[in-house]
């Protein structure tokens, strides 16, 4: 009989967190693992929190009410019918990924931190069509958004992949999920100039649901992580989408750290910089490595790579350059004039022969 009632109070906590009934709010502060892991205080600091930092979430809504998220999100939009933020959280995801980026907690140090908790989220709401999400890219840009996140798996079209490179032409970052099928990452996610992001376990290894391939840029935590959900609770979430948040909050910080770095020079940091995991270099499950908060902020600025603006600046393989193959261009110049004067000499007897 005690075997029993523990095991159904075990399975009574259980569901209370996952189905996002009440719950203390300190408790959520201490279930928040990866802050620690990823030494998220110290980046915070950093990085100004985020501050001045605007952060467009094209997702399911966010319920601002949370009292995780106040102060913490500006204006967003409807699409789906061309009107002002209502507020609402339409699906329940929405206001997990705002909580990821941009949380602050509420009270004496209880709900959940996000990764920027002075950076502020724009909510956008469309529904799941690739010409509405295109909309809200326009709409997120041209209201100040300096990092987009898309946790979403859409079909890539014409109408998405001219508001992306809308985007990257105006100097955002672009963030995405992988996706949650253990299979090809979503085309949403591949799109030049998106950010790709994969999902890691708190050990480290990929989680068994994250896509893969050759467009991974990077992975970061996504199982087990505590989220915020409307009406002031709270839940765990597994998936790529929490991975992409992660990042986009390392974008913020970055961002508000650096206010001069293009946004290709962010997302060239976020890879070069990641702890190489997996297969040494890159590989399409770990792609360049998991987030390093810290080195993304502290590592030395370098020359950015040429590269088009439409495309996500991602860094070579680790790997050793291979021994370049060929003559050298000075030996081939060295070679042109000593047989340029062996010419000229040849010419010279000739035409003394000729005389004598």
């Amino acid at each position: 009989m005690i075997r029993r009632g523990a095991a159904a109070l075990a399975a009574a906590l259980l569901a209370v967190l996952v189905t996002g009934a009440p719950a203390r709010a300190d408790r959520e502060r201490d279930r928040e693992w990866h802050l620690s892991a990823m030494k998220a205080a110290q980046a915070a600091e950093l990085g100004k929190g985020g501050a001045g930092v605007i952060v467009a979430v094209i997702d399911t809504g966010v319920d601002t009410r949370h009292p995780d998220l106040t102060g913490a999100t500006v204006p967003g939009r409807n699409t789906a019918l061309d009107s002002a933020d209502d507020d609402v959280d339409s699906g329940g995801h929405g206001t997990g990924i705002a909580v990821l980026i941009a949380g602050r907690g509420h009270g004496s140090g209880d709900g959940l931190l996000g990764i920027a908790p002075r950076s502020q989220v724009m909510p956008i709401r469309p529904i799941a069509d690739a010409v509405l999400v295109a909309d809200g890219i326009r709409w997120a840009v041209q209201h100040g958004a300096k990092v987009i996140n898309m946790s979403f798996g859409l079909d890539s079209s014409d109408a998405l992949r001219a508001a992306v490179d809308e985007a990257v032409a105006a100097d955002v970052v672009l963030v995405a999920g992988a996706g949650n099928d253990n299979t090809e990452a979503n085309r949403s996610a591949t799109l030049p100039g998106v950010l790709a992001v994969g999902a890691i376990d708190r050990a480290g290894k990929i989680a068994k649901f994250s896509n893969h391939g050759p467009e991974v840029d990077l992975v970061a935590y996504g199982t087990d992580i505590p989220v915020a959900v409307p009406r002031g609770k709270y839940a765990l979430a597994d998936g790529t989408s929490s991975s992409s948040a992660l990042v986009a909050g390392a974008a913020a910080l970055i961002r508000a750290r650096y206010p001069d770095m293009s946004a290709t020079e962010v997302a060239q940091r976020l890879t070069t910089t990641a702890t190489d995991r997996g297969e040494k270099g890159r590989d399409d499950y770990y792609g360049y490595g998991e987030l390093n908060l810290i080195a993304a902020l502290t590592a030395p600025r370098a020359a950015v790579s040429p590269s088009s603006a439409a495309v996500v600046a991602r860094p070579p393989d680790s790997t050793p350059d291979a021994p370049r193959q060929g003559i050298p261009a000075l030996l081939m110049a060295a070679i042109g004039v000593a047989l340029l004067v062996v010419g000229v000499a040849a010419v010279m007897i000739v035409r003394t022969r000729r005389r004598t």
